[in-house]
């Protein structure tokens, strides 16, 4: 399959089965794109987005861990942490140039983005002269952003705020870079505490290189018209990256621009409901305004790794019996950001001995034991799976079963570290392909 950036407006036809023809969207949310032209290559196509509600919500974010953190990073956190997670209308995204390492300067250049859509919403209000603007940037690090040229286009993006189906679809569109389709996702859902009443949730996240979970691990856009106090709204968060966002890789590299955003806004409530507060298990509405969130973000997060730069296979990474959850995630881990396996499972290779190296090399694990593992390549059309190893035995592997199961576009990799453990975890990976090199060896040029 060869790649193609979206750069040339196509999306594939292997890839648009992922890009949705309609969706139901959070009420009282809107979306809005403008050209800027932030790369002078891009002469034509979308790349300033805005994600407006029509009224302040409630908000939390989670960023990247690289200490090299991004201008927007630095400004949107400062931004949350000034208005307690509270009274946030928007955020405004820009594609084409990261605002990393780009000093005071840049500080200053995002700030003024987050200025300048605060200006287009007549009602802001100017709590602890805050903004209510988060920022986020993608793009080539190091350079700074053609300031002037976007702050000019941003009254246009909100100009064209809407709630159709085209208008998200656009600013999906619009925050890509490497990406060969636009990633997003929309859903309704009910919640034990109103269960007549329906909410919905939508979202949207871009990346596809420079992927692996230390927080976030891209850009990620995610609204719900369910009322959730701000209290809330950073737990349930940080639990539903844990199991999505920081459960994938492509390419091991963590980036410096990393952001995953969560709005509420309450609209879809009934007039006098209580927002989510508690944090408790035992609340059976925030059980399950967690699990709508974590399984939405989840989908979102597979189709990152769907869209991973070159990459011709989608790859579950599942590993039970471990002595520990942590071990068993640290495990698949290790296996999924393998670029021995990531190489193997390109070249259709039952290369299972690359598979039990890092299995062997999984760092701060220690409960492996050689002679309890089993390893199996698992297809994704439900056929029975090809086991290579049993309790650290090689089984005599049919090569043409092999590659059968490795050409198919849906792969797991099933490892089994004891027959006690109760330990369990899933990692989602891609493979490397030649395309990969020749994406990366010019990105910057």
């Amino acid at each position: 399959m060869r790649y193609s950036a979206l750069s040339d407006g196509l999306v594939p036809p292997a890839k648009r089965q992922y890009v949705p023809t309609s969706g139901t969207y959070p009420k009282g949310f809107l979306a809005g794109s403008a050209h800027v032209g932030v790369k002078p290559s891009n002469t034509k196509f979308d790349d300033l987005a805005i994600i407006a509600s029509e009224t302040p919500c409630s908000a939390a974010a989670v960023f990247t861990k690289n200490k090299f953190q991004a201008a927007p990073v630095t400004v949107s956190r400062d931004t949350l942490k000034r208005r307690n997670g509270d009274g946030i209308r928007a955020i405004v995204v820009n594609a084409g140039c990261a605002n990393a390492v780009t000093g005071k300067g840049g500080i200053e250049d995002a700030r003024k983005m987050g200025e300048t859509t605060d200006s287009c919403f007549n009602d802001v209000r100017d709590d602890n002269n805050a903004s209510q603007t988060l920022v986020m940037s993608t793009g080539v690090i190091g350079q700074r952003l053609p300031i002037d040229k976007i702050v000019t286009k941003i009254p246009s993006a909100h100009h064209n705020l809407s709630s159709t189906h085209s208008a998200w679809l656009s600013a999906a569109r619009a925050i890509c870079t490497t990406d060969t389709f636009p990633k997003l996702l929309s859903r309704t859902f009910t919640l034990p505490s109103s269960p007549n009443q329906t909410y919905r949730i939508a979202g949207m996240t871009k990346g596809a290189g420079m992927i692996h979970p230390n927080m976030a691990t891209l850009l990620g856009i995610l609204c719900t018209d369910a009322p959730i106090a701000p209290s809330a709204m950073h737990p349930l968060l940080t639990a539903a990256v844990d199991a999505s966002f920081n459960s994938i890789s492509v390419d091991g590299d963590t980036s410096t621009n990393d952001t995953v955003a969560f709005l509420a806004n309450g609209a879809a409530a009934a007039n006098g409901a209580s927002p989510i507060t508690a944090t408790s298990p035992a609340d059976p509405t925030y059980v399950a305004m967690q699990t709508v969130l974590t399984d939405f973000a989840t989908d979102l997060a597979k189709l990152v790794v769907r869209d991973g730069e070159g990459a011709t296979k989608f790859v579950t990474v599942r590993v039970t019996g471990g002595a520990s959850h942590v071990d068993a995630k640290r495990v698949a881990a290790a296996i999924a950001r393998s670029p021995l396996v990531k190489t193997a499972l390109y070249g259709r290779d039952a290369n299972w001995g690359r598979v039990l190296c890092a299995i062997g090399y999984a760092e701060g694990v220690e409960s492996v034991v050689p002679a309890e593992t089993s390893v199996s390549f698992v297809p994704g059309d439900g056929s029975a799976e090809l086991k290579v190893v049993v309790l650290g035995e090689p089984e005599a592997v049919d090569e043409a079963r092999a590659a059968e199961i490795l050409g198919q576009e849906d792969v797991e990799i099933w490892v089994r570290l004891s027959e006690g453990g109760k330990g369990e975890a899933v990692y989602w990976t891609c493979d490397f392909s030649h395309e990969y090199v020749t994406i990366n060896g010019d990105y910057r040029t």
